[in-house]
């Protein structure tokens, strides 16, 4: 099928989201993994909009790319200036970049509110930008703004608009749902049209109705060969089309061979990649590359992947980097326990395991996000389990001052090897102190727990009813760095809560390597 064009947004449109920020040098390495992955073109921003981008311009214009092409943002001309005069495109064409996107208007509402300019006035700004950067060696790609909106208010000026950019010889002309206001069959229709215009035209959707992902398909089926997007869909308002769906989209699905095996491979590494550097949790629900967009929890379910993964699975997650996952719940069959027991190497009774799980859950105990605490059952189910430590007390302290000042101290007493320990620690919180107290005493023994980062913690009140004496479930995530796990506690006490699963996450970390992962 024809070869589509990959198109990354996320350093400039990505950006515009509420709290997206990178360096200068991270944006450089995300380059670089957009690269790997094989995008064909990343737009960076504008050159000189600030001195972040000056920044990221002077670093990419000293790297090397093995396939990726960068591309530098900007306008049109301005109104009553030419374009060879126009100080934002001659630094466009002053760039390092190869290809320039510059966006223009479509639509008569922004030509009479926005830009202040009559129809022919702004067609004359489109044909001469363009003209200019081709001009000056420039692969020229065009955005027409609001093209969708201007489509249906002026069906036949919005064609002429994108006729005249590629009259004046822009590469690719992209058709863009700036205020994502259209359905998948009105961005068909319009692109069905177009496709009789223009030789090469491409997409550009915003998510403000959860379709911009469909409706960048809706067009490739139309002919458009360029699609943008960007990493996680993030964006301004709710976010742009998600390039990594619409990847796993067009290769899976349709047919367009738009990266090699093993490039997609990467897809589920590099969207992890990108939000671990904006700091953001990965979405354990998104589509292909999230933990648990291939997660298996009933019963019926588990067997059916067992015998084929086909019969609940739309593919296999490892072609996409991702893998399969069992969860275990009070929904879960003999047959997930068994296998998770396997893969630790233990031998358990997989009957007796799961009406100890079903007990647990009614009590308030959720397995499926706290694997940690469920290998430590299947440890003690088997026999093999053996306690970090003996436990005699742990109290925690309180504190606030008159000056508001909020201190905690925590003490924690207990006993390894017949030996007993007692130690003291401050902290920002209750179980911050409790962490260190009791890290303070085993690593003297276990020196690797100091490595260890607790990356995530929940409360959740399972009866609101109940207001403050409410039960409560605390979940943990903690990394050694490679691996993370989950851990869990309840009790009507959070702090206890919070103990029992700070205890679980510790005692993970201290068990036999995994048989096989």
């Amino acid at each position: 099928m024809t070869t589509i064009q990959l198109y990354d947004a996320t350093l400039r449109d990505g950006m515009q989201g509420e709290g997206m920020s990178l360096t200068a040098d991270e944006k450089v390495r995300v380059v670089h993994k957009l690269d790997e992955l094989g995008v064909d073109l990343v737009e960076a921003g504008f050159p000189s909009s600030n001195p972040k981008e000056a920044e990221l311009f002077d670093l990419l214009a000293r790297e090397r790319f093995a396939h990726v092409d960068i591309a530098a943002f900007g306008m049109t001309r301005r109104r009553g200036v030419t374009a060879d005069a126009d100080e934002g495109l001659a630094v466009l064409a002053a760039s390092f970049a190869p290809v320039c996107t510059i966006v223009g208007k479509t639509w008569a509402l922004h030509l009479e509110k926005v830009v202040r300019v009559s129809a022919e006035e702004n067609l004359a700004m489109i044909g001469e930008s363009v003209a200019f950067l081709v001009a000056q060696g420039k692969r020229v790609v065009y955005d027409a703004e609001h093209f969708f909106d201007a489509y249906r208010a002026d069906r036949d000026y919005a064609l002429r608009c994108v006729a005249a950019a590629q009259g004046a010889g822009a590469e690719t002309v992209v058709l863009c749902d700036t205020n994502g206001s259209s359905l998948p069959s009105q961005i068909a229709t319009a692109a069905a049209d177009v496709a009789r215009v223009v030789e090469r035209f491409g997409i550009h959707c915003h998510d403000d109705l959860e379709c911009g992902v469909a409706n960048t398909l809706a067009a490739v089926e139309q002919g458009a060969v360029q699609v943008q997007g960007t990493m996680n869909g993030i964006g301004e308002r709710t976010g742009n089309a998600n390039l990594i769906s619409i990847i796993g989209n067009l290769q899976t699905k349709m047919g367009h061979a738009v990266l090699s095996a093993e490039q997609l491979g990467r897809l589920t590494e590099t969207a992890h990649f990108v939000d671990e550097l904006l700091n953001r949790v990965p979405d354990p629900q998104q589509p292909y590359v999230g933990r648990v967009a291939f997660a298996h929890k009933g019963g019926m379910h588990v067997a059916g992947v067992r015998a084929d993964a086909s019969t609940f699975e739309h593919m296999e997650p490892e072609a996409v980097g991702n893998e399969r996952s069992l969860l275990v719940s009070e929904l879960a069959g003999r047959a997930t326990a068994a296998e998770k027991a396997d893969a630790l190497g233990l031998e358990v009774d997989a009957a007796r395991v799961i009406d100890r799980v079903k007990e647990l859950e009614h009590r308030g105990y959720q397995f499926e996000a706290a694997d940690g605490s469920f290998e430590l059952l299947l440890r003690k189910e088997a026999g093999v389990y053996e306690p970090l430590f003996r436990l005699e007390s742990w109290r925690c302290i309180v504190e606030q001052r008159a000056d508001g000042k909020v201190e905690t101290e925590a003490t924690i007493k207990i006993w390894v090897d017949g030996e007993r320990y007692v130690r003291t620690a401050e902290g920002n919180g209750p179980v911050n102190a409790l962490d260190r107290a009791l890290r303070d005493a085993l690593t003297e023994i276990h020196p690797h727990l100091r490595d260890l980062e607790l990356v995530n913690f929940k409360v959740r009140i399972l009866d609101e009813t109940k207001g403050t004496g409410a039960v409560t479930r605390v979940l943990l995530d903690t990394s050694d760095g490679h691996d993370v796990w989950g851990s869990i506690g309840v009790n009507e006490n959070v702090i206890a809560a919070s103990w029992e699963a700070l205890v679980d996450s510790l005692e993970r970390a201290m068990q036999p390597a995994r048989v096989r992962s």
